[in-house]
């Protein structure tokens, strides 16, 4: 741990927030905090400013729990789109992958996280109550479960699965197509549009 005695308050307490960041450790806290400061005034505000707008104008869709600037997203408000099909993910960004490969014309609904006791996440801290409420309320025929395949992903979807099976709603994987222990955001669009064509009955 960086000592940070010697240095001005509003110094140390801006590279303890980026050290609250994922993956940002102390002395990157540190190296950003000190970018920062050479940094033209105009781009540190602009910088400033974009943070706030993020906190202010983005909400989760009422629909899918999706991030958007309006509610229904984007994606739910397409009628285009086969809204028969769910492809459940964990994250955001799980959407944005999946919508690169251009071969899924379904919706989508975001857990925010997977099952994990070990860092105390628990079903209840997942939106899988939307999930449920909304597959009740939709003609949902087919349920994609896209979690990652990793232990916790497994899991998750495997309590998904059991939660949905009595409904007679069909349930299905991705395919084998991703690597195991992997993130669905950083899987390539071959591998990807690869694992939805062969997605298999859960």
């Amino acid at each position: 741990m960086l000592n940070f005695q010697s240095t001005p308050e509003p110094i140390s307490r801006l590279i303890e927030e980026f050290n609250k960041l994922p993956g940002i450790g102390p002395k990157s806290a540190a190296r950003l905090t000190y970018y920062l400061l050479r940094m033209p005034e105009g781009d540190a505000r602009a910088l400033a400013e974009a943070v706030l707008a993020v906190k202010e104008n983005v909400m989760l869709c009422s629909v899918c729990q999706n991030i958007t600037v309006a509610d229904p997203c984007s994606i739910c408000n397409n009628t285009q789109r086969d809204h028969s099909i769910t492809c459940i993910v964990e994250e955001p960004l799980d959407i944005l992958a999946i919508e690169r490969t251009r071969k899924y014309s379904g919706v989508y609904h975001v857990l925010h996280g997977v099952i994990s006791p070990a860092d105390g996440i628990g079903p209840d801290d997942l939106k899988i109550k939307e999930l449920l409420t909304r597959i009740q309320n939709d003609d949902v025929k087919e349920i994609i479960l896209a979690t990652n395949p990793n232990l916790e992903g497994e899991a998750t979807a495997m309590y998904i699965q059991r939660l949905i099976a009595p409904l007679g709603i069909r349930v299905t994987r991705l395919a084998r197509g991703l690597p195991a222990g992997g993130d669905l955001e950083y899987a390539d669009e071959i591998t990807l549009t690869r694992a939805l064509e062969g997605r298999q009955e859960f």
